[in-house]
């Protein structure tokens, strides 16, 4: 089994607190996204899986052996950095065979897990080549390569597709879900870019100052984030986040007044403020119907993105974006009438950030 599972982990840097009782249990086979802002312990927790940062407290497993004292070298795992370190005099079929080497592995072997991994990552023309004669694309499969040719029973992988353009990160993308999906293996992938969490993770886990905010499928961190933070975190363009007062069935967050239904108004019983969150994406063009309420604003900026255009509006409580269809082509200074549905509504608690269900 290629599980891997933190039990109350920690890590502190001296005072620093890096990572906070951490519980998370990755399943075998899972590709696991570990996502937050910079700072946020999702890379110290994959160099504790690896063992390149001892564990202060807590427990680490992988498969049902407990690890913490483990030599990383021991701990069956393959690891892909964001630099894709290659050594630069030799070609690229020496590049993926110099850690069997190192490991005395038969020639034999070498020779059959570099020609698989090379035929997988369609470098089979480039195994003559150096480094300096690859593109940026090509080194990064190299590097994938050479996580691969170990056969090991997790992959991590820590913000592989940073060093890359935006075409060939949609492109390498592809290509490690591609290769996921035929291995089979236990993945865990960190990045900041939650884009690249929502199209990649089989389930996600959003960290933020060492914590452990939430963990699910992206679908269930877009529909139902557990509090602000994840809410806002989640989503591109991200969640329109604004405070907002409360008055039995309405809820006003300067210039937007929203009528709610008797049911969530029993939510917000005995508060005085509430956060209201909703996605640029859930505004429609148009007069409210039924179970929708009316916002009326003035687009003081157009973006336009080709099929979408993305209108800016100034509010009293803050800046609200709506994405819309690009056939409206909306002028900049238009007063746009939207609407949205209540049901696509979240309300969080404006002091903690929890979602209030």
């Amino acid at each position: 089994m290629s599980t891997v599972t933190f039990q109350g982990v920690s890590k502190r840097y001296g005072e620093v607190l890096a990572v906070d009782n951490l519980n998370l249990e990755i399943k075998d086979g899972e590709f696991m996204v570990l996502v937050g802002p910079s700072g946020c312990g999702k890379t110290t927790s994959l160099r504790m899986i690896a063992g390149l940062e001892d564990i202060t407290d807590g427990t680490l497993l992988i498969g049902d052996k407990v690890v913490n004292d483990i030599a990383p070298k021991d701990r069956d795992i393959a690891m892909v950095f964001q630099s894709y370190a290659l050594y630069p005099h030799m070609t690229v079929r020496e590049n993926l065979a110099f850690g069997l080497k190192l490991r005395k592995i038969d020639k034999g072997e070498i020779e059959r897990r570099v020609n698989e991994a090379a035929a997988i990552l369609d470098l089979t023309k480039l195994l003559s080549r150096k480094p300096k004669e690859l593109s940026g694309g090509q080194r990064q499969r190299v590097a994938l390569g050479r996580a691969i040719v170990r056969e090991p029973a997790v992959f991590l992988m820590d913000e592989p597709l940073s060093n890359l353009d935006a075409q060939l990160r949609v492109q390498t993308r592809a290509e490690i879900l591609r290769l996921h999906a035929r291995l089979k293996t236990t993945v865990v992938y960190v990045t900041h870019d939650q884009v690249e969490a929502m199209t990649m993770g089989t389930r996600i886990a959003v960290m933020s100052d060492g914590k452990l905010q939430q963990v699910g499928a992206p679908q269930e961190l877009y529909d139902l984030p557990v509090n602000r933070f994840v809410a806002g975190f989640i989503g591109s363009p991200a969640m329109n986040l604004l405070e907002a007062t409360v008055n039995g069935r309405h809820v006003k967050a300067g210039d937007i007044d929203i009528e709610i239904s008797d049911a969530r108004a029993k939510e917000l019983e005995g508060r005085t403020t509430v956060t209201i969150g909703f996605r640029p994406e859930h505004l429609e063009l148009g007069k409210a119907g039924a179970g929708h309420a009316q916002i009326e604003l003035i687009a003081d900026v157009v973006e336009y993105l080709g099929s979408q255009e993305l209108l800016h509006f100034s509010t009293k409580s803050g800046d609200v974006l709506a994405l819309i269809g690009s056939e409206h082509k909306t002028p900049r200074g238009t007063k746009v009438q939207l609407a949205l549905s209540l049901e696509k509504l979240h309300l969080f608690d404006s002091t903690t950030g929890a979602a209030i269900r």
